[in-house]
């Protein structure tokens, strides 16, 4: 019986996950293969699951987190899409906070044994967030740590905003943190296939479990408007939110045009991405330690 191979993406918030997730559907539907994604989201509402076309098979897994509360549920996935398709590969794609051991370990239930082969894990890292880590709480730098650690590839992400020996010093001191691991520098997630398959996996380290609310306080807020809001008073609340807020996307309107807007913010960069459909106008919030009364109040002053 033929094994289906199993990646998985990891990466902090906002890295470029969902972009290296369709760079490589692409190449794999170019050559033919069968591949199906499971899409895990912090928040109750997914928004990145429009970048999986509807012929390619789509579980979701929303409201938590696969390494701590939804081991069961993605073993539960699994299983359903193994019997359900014929398939080369399935690509698991986790939220920001997930520690990739912890996902592996999922895919390693005895049920699988004959049915998957695990291929290499996959850890995307933001270039400028990484060399301004230490901005970040002590947990969050621990996390950041961790799924470089345990990465059988780490691709150092959007190098285009670093200097060469900027560049240099990032690739030095992952290199430190994962001595066995193969770094890319890559701009928009862009890898070959043969980047990354077929990789020997390595051993299993011991890894430090992080539970995404306790450990890391990050939370998710959904926030949904009725109506447009205005463009400046948006843009004067995004400069004006704590900084604690990490990642945001969902879809807005804003009174000055009849469009949607993907929007799309992480790590101080907003960008608003116009979209051919409309949709319902929510975004999702994660962050540590979200204030959601307060977040509810400057959200509903937009719409007066």
């Amino acid at each position: 019986m033929k094994s289906v191979e199993v990646y998985i993406l990891s990466g902090f918030l906002g890295a470029g996950k969902t972009t290296l997730l369709k760079n490589i559907l692409k190449q794999e539907q170019d050559k033919n293969r069968k591949i199906a994604v499971i899409m895990n989201e912090l928040g109750k509402v997914s928004i990145d699951s429009d970048a999986v076309s509807d012929d390619i098979p789509l579980k979701e897994l929303l409201n938590g987190c696969v390494c701590c509360t939804m081991q069961g549920q993605l073993e539960a996935q699994l299983q359903g899409m193994l019997s359900q398709y014929d398939l080369d590969a399935i690509y698991i794609e986790t939220t920001g906070a997930a520690h990739p051991i912890e996902v592996l370990d999922a895919c390693l239930s005895p049920v699988f044994a004959e049915k998957l082969a695990i291929g290499s894990i996959v850890t995307l890292v933001d270039g400028a967030r990484y060399h301004d880590r230490r901005a970040l709480s002590i947990q969050l730098q621990k996390l950041l740590q961790e799924q470089i650690h345990h990465a059988d590839i780490v691709l150092l992400n959007k190098v285009d905003n670093l200097s060469e020996s900027k560049q240099a010093s990032l690739v030095f001191d992952i290199q430190n943190i994962a001595p066995d691991s193969k770094v890319l520098l890559t701009q928009y997630a862009n890898i070959r296939l043969s980047d990354f398959q077929h990789l020997t996996r390595k051993q299993q380290k011991e890894h430090q479990k992080t539970h995404v609310q306790l450990d890391l306080h990050l939370k998710t807020y959904v926030h949904t408007f009725e109506e447009q809001i205005d463009f400046d008073a948006f843009e004067d609340f995004l400069r004006n939110m704590p900084d604690t807020i990490y990642r945001i996307k969902g879809y807005l309107s804003f009174t000055h045009s009849q469009d949607t807007y993907l929007f799309q913010y992480s790590y101080g960069m907003p960008l608003y991405l116009k979209e051919p459909v409309k949709m319902k106008k929510t975004l999702v919030f994660i962050g540590e330690n979200l204030d959601h009364a307060w977040l509810y109040d400057q959200l509903e002053a937009l719409q007066k």
